[in-house]
């Protein structure tokens, strides 16, 4: 009884990956099948947002990943299909926005804000180390009556 319940809780690790691409979507041709996961796992679920495609049960990601696979079997490149997954539903779709256009703004916007960073705070540490005070020279009656307190003091 211990071997059946070990062998099940192996089996069900193994399944735990398990993706919500039905049965009724898988490609005959296995290098199509490969091209259409490995681009479904650049392409976020619409619903979801944070999981790709091939992971999301919404209708939209099932609708995706039967797009993605006309497209292979037309005989689209990768490209091509990711193009036009892009035409079709925005580029919002995409896990990795394309550095071009106005994306090129938050794609260097990261970057900048570090070298800004790192610039001022470069700034800030040399000036801090310059700003020493001036301590004034003290006039002869008050170095006079410093002698005498420290004199006092000195006796006590």
């Amino acid at each position: 009884m211990r071997g059946a319940v070990r062998l099940l809780v192996v089996l069900l690790t193994l399944a735990s990956p398990v993706l919500a691409v039905q049965p009724d979507e898988i490609l005959s041709d296995p290098a199509l099948e490969t091209r259409a996961r490995s681009l479904s796992q650049k392409l976020r679920c619409p619903v979801c947002q944070g999981e790709n495609i091939d992971d999301s049960n919404a209708a939209i990601s099932r609708d995706l990943r039967l797009y993605v696979r006309e497209r292979l079997v037309a005989g689209d490149t990768d490209d091509q299909v990711m193009d036009n997954v892009v035409n079709r539903f925005g580029e919002f779709v995409l896990f990795e926005p394309r550095a071009t256009g106005s994306n090129l703004i938050l794609w260097l916007a990261g970057p900048f804000m570090a070298l800004l960073g790192l610039l001022l705070g470069l700034r800030f540490l040399r000036t801090r180390n310059i700003a020493t005070p001036e301590v004034p020279e003290l006039s002869a009656d008050e170095r006079m009556r410093l002698d005498r307190i420290m004199q006092s003091d000195a006796r006590d």
